[in-house]
């Protein structure tokens, strides 16, 4: 059973010590499928609209004292983008500044391997999601420290893609 309300309110929202908000998001990933149903190796993100305009970013939001920083990851990507999945070693830690509120954050990224994509989720009526490719993601997102973490992601894929090649050519020659 999944959760049908977000949470809200800032009483159990996590600071360090320095006073930063601490929020977490999730780049959703999946590898696209052709018409022949086949998994190719053409990388497709998920991005969703901000709340209040049609910004383009990737899930995120505050850390709670009551759960990990991976729940808080996989949490924000349900709320927001109505996906769950496999998250993934931490893609790195960045600190900004709001522009709306002008206040400090720290904002931890994860990927997140999607394994299913709900129809029903609870910010449906004020977010959109929209998978595209790389590229057209990182052209749209709104964010400099999230478009960091994205080429990081593609880096990290990338390099696990090339490693597999060559463990099957070393295989071959054996």
């Amino acid at each position: 059973m999944v959760c049908v309300v977000s949470r809200s309110g800032r009483h159990l929202q996590r600071y360090d010590n320095l006073g930063r908000r601490q929020v977490v998001g999730c780049i959703p990933y999946r590898y696209k499928c052709s018409s022949d149903g086949t998994i190719s190796n053409d990388l497709e993100v998920l991005v969703i609209s901000s709340q209040k305009c049609q910004k383009m970013m990737f899930p995120k939001g505050g850390w709670e004292l009551d759960e990990s920083i991976e729940e808080a990851a996989l949490r924000e990507s349900l709320e927001e983008a109505g996906v769950l999945g496999n998250v993934e070693c931490e893609l790195g830690k960045w600190d900004f500044i709001s522009k709306s509120h002008g206040t400090f954050y720290a904002g931890y990224m994860f990927p997140l391997l999607v394994k299913e994509e709900l129809d029903f989720w609870p910010e449906q009526n004020v977010r959109h999601r929209t998978w595209m490719n790389v590229k057209e993601a990182r052209d749209v997102c709104q964010h400099w420290w999230m478009k960091e973490a994205l080429d990081i992601l593609v880096e990290r894929l990338t390099s696990l893609e090339q490693q597999k090649e060559q463990n099957i050519s070393i295989c071959s020659l054996i």
